[in-house]
């Protein structure tokens, strides 16, 4: 089978966020599926350089304000397509804001270029024969892709899948702008594309799509009701069966801590206390009585790290520390780094992304907090997981599913891989950490949750398995 994925990034060239982690590591592991996955990404600066051997597979005189052509090559072991659109994508700045943090002004149709270059491929084949059965679009940013399909002729041959990520980027622009985008006006609707009054982009790619799914069984749930479905719940709940959630995994040979090049590398917990004394010897923290608890994450409310600001003080008294690495709303940059400033050598803060530093911090902490008030999936409780540091999350999508949370039945039973707690709610927040210091002050009970995380299957073999069946129903042949 062959599948065309659609992303707007892709680890480990360009990334903000878990995206681009699945779309890097989907390809290599449902190939023993027997899968031949391909990718097509925008041709930002930072992909064009990276390509290797790239050669010119289709071309469009006029696209959005300019000619394109698609380059077919390889970089950092990815088979990739990639649309070449100077106007569109090479420009300094993000994927999709500018140096001064402000979006392009154009997204909507730079993304929709790429769209539109994936139905392209679906009807026509590139130049080399290469034709696929499905097309995966990721996000918003792929969203027309099934539209484009529909309106080329394609989708009577090739089968769509939308994926959905985070339901609350929803790509939505004017509705002046349907003739530009080259959208049908029967698509103007409630069934269709649009959404309050203007054109959503990931509505369309729900509405359109053969099957919808996201990237947890949870959070598929969670996305059919009005609490979290944020407007869409309606549409998703009409897919019936084809909405579906498949939990995501981590690529284990980059997160391992027995050869992570960023590391301290161990094989068991004794050899974790290295990472941990480099940890606390980098970010600058003094001796504690109690656990070292780590962050990797955007800085904003969804996340939950103004709930944390909350229950920060109570950690802090009850002898444990915080190591955070991220960045996103000014105001939480600013809270966190005053909260460093106040707690010297208790809480070490660093603005920014940094991925060998993620690394060392989640190999080095004790814990990984991820208090999210929705989380499609997460992988940052992932690879804590993997690196036996014991996760305390949300108990919502993807947190729910990945984490085995401490009770008496599963301390009983001997299975507990980290500790849950309500989402949105600072005070179940601060009760969880509470928790976590009596745990860590246990041996005994903390070393078997860790023992028990770095046990937990977090790769992508029984993930890879779902998406090749859902590949298989969304072909339209045998």
């Amino acid at each position: 089978m062959k599948v065309l994925s659609v992303a707007s990034e892709i680890a480990p060239l360009v990334k903000t966020g878990g995206l681009a982690d699945v779309v890097g590591a989907l390809p290599a592991a449902i190939r023993a599926q027997g899968v031949d996955m391909r990718t097509l990404v925008p041709g930002y600066p930072v992909i064009l350089k990276a390509l290797k051997g790239g050669v010119q597979v289709m071309t469009e005189g006029n696209l959005f304000g300019g000619p394109v052509q698609v380059l077919l090559g390889e970089a950092v072991g990815h088979k990739l397509y990639v649309l070449d659109a100077s106007h569109l994508f090479w420009r300094d700045g993000g994927p999709y804001a500018a140096p001064d943090g402000y979006e392009w002004w154009d997204n909507a149709e730079r993304f929709a270029a790429l769209s539109w270059i994936a139905a392209r491929l679906a009807h026509e084949s590139d130049q080399k024969g290469w034709k696929p059965d499905v097309v995966q679009a990721h996000d918003w940013q792929g969203g027309f892709a099934p539209v484009y399909m529909q309106r080329l002729g394609a989708s009577h041959d090739t089968g769509s899948v939308m994926t959905i990520h985070n339901i609350a980027y929803t790509g939505s622009v004017g509705a002046d702008a349907m003739r530009d985008l080259r959208l049908p006006w029967e698509g103007y609707n409630a069934g269709g594309f649009e959404f309050y009054g203007r054109i959503s982009a990931l509505k369309a790619g729900i509405a359109y799509a053969d099957k919808v799914n996201t990237v947890s069984p949870t959070y598929a749930r969670e996305l059919t009701t009005p609490e979290f479905g944020m407007g869409f719940d309606g549409t998703l709940a009409h897919k019936g069966g084809d909405f579906s959630g498949i939990l995501n995994g981590i690529d284990v040979d980059v997160w391992n801590p027995a050869t992570d090049p960023h590391i301290e590398t161990y094989k068991v917990l004794r050899g974790k206390l290295k990472a941990r004394a480099a940890l606390v010897a980098e970010m600058g923290l003094a001796e504690a009585s109690g656990p070292l608890c780590v962050v990797v994450s955007r800085l904003t409310e969804q996340k939950g790290l103004d709930l944390l600001l909350a229950a920060l003080p109570g950690l802090l008294a009850r002898g444990g520390q915080l190591a955070l690495l991220g960045s996103g709303d000014p105001w939480l940059e600013g809270q966190f780094r005053e909260a460093a400033a106040r707690h010297p050598g208790h809480v070490a803060v660093r603005i920014g992304y940094d991925e060998a530093l993620s690394h060392r911090l989640i190999a080095g902490g004790d814990a990984i907090l991820v208090p999210s008030r929705f989380e499609p999936c997460g992988l940052t409780q992932l690879y804590g997981l993997r690196y036996g540091t014991v996760p305390v999350v949300a108990m919502t999508g993807g947190l729910a599913d990945t984490v085995i949370p401490l009770t008496v039945a599963t301390r009983i039973a001997g299975v507990a891989t980290g500790l849950l707690h309500a989402p949105g709610n600072a005070a179940a927040l601060s009760e969880a950490l509470g928790t976590l210091c009596d745990v860590w002050a246990n041996p005994g009970l903390y070393q078997q949750m860790q023992r028990n995380a770095m046990k937990h299957p977090v790769g992508w073999d029984v993930s890879a398995a779902e998406y090749a069946a859902l590949f298989k129903e969304a072909a339209k042949t045998p």
